[in-house]
């Protein structure tokens, strides 16, 4: 019986590309208003687990369920109202001004002809105010700097109105200041909004803050540990995690490792 909080699973599932698996079992569950958190090395297969989960890579082996039905047996257009993704991997080819781009996740509710509506246009104006883009709304999207980017991404995964978010290291190309403004709002969109969160990231310290539950992807293409980030967040843990001398880790993040509060 799965609990009704319970947003998005896998189970088995097996990652890869072609017939090669990456990232073999993985096993989650997210509920409502939760953040999980991938980490890992890079090259350990976080980002193709993602893809997978998001539906751009075909499972390998095992099922991705939302909601409790198996995603193969869902319509693109349900997905679409139920799951935002944020890869950014993807941009578009054409000229497109900012505010054209966040105009897209409003297209699960546009219909064929893609026509905004009045309420359409409130919920993209709101989302790109939420993350501090307006002013740079009538921008070519392919000339703006690589953190703005993210900021535009992120408003259209907002606008979308999604139950589920995936992000894929959303965060590496912001300076501290926009960091943490993205952090905040991810938690204020899962906490307040009951929106079930998944995102991999590459900075400890972030996703320490940032994290309801954290998964490691080890280098050998699996789960190596999961739990609440005080429970992975260690010395010990993160050493073998990431293939370091104990310790080092310690000594690198002196003051962090068993000692940052997360209340930030």
């Amino acid at each position: 019986m799965i609990d009704e909080k319970t947003a998005i699973r896998t189970e088995h599932l097996d990652s890869g590309y072609g017939h090669k698996v990456i990232v073999s079992g993985v096993e989650i569950c997210v509920e409502r208003g939760k953040i999980l958190t991938l980490i890992g090395p890079n090259g350990a297969g976080k980002s193709t687990v993602l893809k997978t989960i998001a539906g751009r890579l075909e499972p390998l082996g095992g099922a991705v369920y939302i909601d409790g039905s198996e995603r193969s047996r869902l319509t693109a257009n349900e997905i679409a109202k139920k799951q935002a993704v944020m890869l950014t991997d993807r941009r578009p080819s054409e000229k497109m001004s900012c505010r054209e781009v966040v105009s897209l996740g409003r297209y699960p509710y546009t219909g064929r002809l893609g026509i905004l509506s009045e309420d359409d246009k409130k919920a993209v104006d709101a989302a790109m105010e939420l993350v501090h883009v307006t002013e740079i709304a009538e921008s070519d999207y392919n000339e703006i700097s690589d953190g703005q980017r993210q900021r535009v991404l992120l408003a259209r995964a907002i606008c979308q109105e999604p139950q589920i978010m995936i992000l894929d290291e959303p965060t590496s190309y912001l300076d501290i200041r926009h960091k943490l403004e993205f952090i905040d709002i991810l938690k204020s969109l899962a906490h307040e909004k009951d929106i079930a969160v998944i995102i991999s990231m590459h900075e400890l310290e972030l996703a320490f803050i940032t994290a309801d539950e954290v998964i490691c992807i080890d280098s050998e293409g699996g789960i190596s540990m999961s739990g609440k980030p005080e429970e992975v967040f260690s010395d010990e843990s993160l050493s073998r995690l990431y293939g370091l001398e104990e310790g080092r880790l310690s000594r690198l993040y002196s003051g962090f490792l068993g000692g940052l509060s997360r209340d930030v």
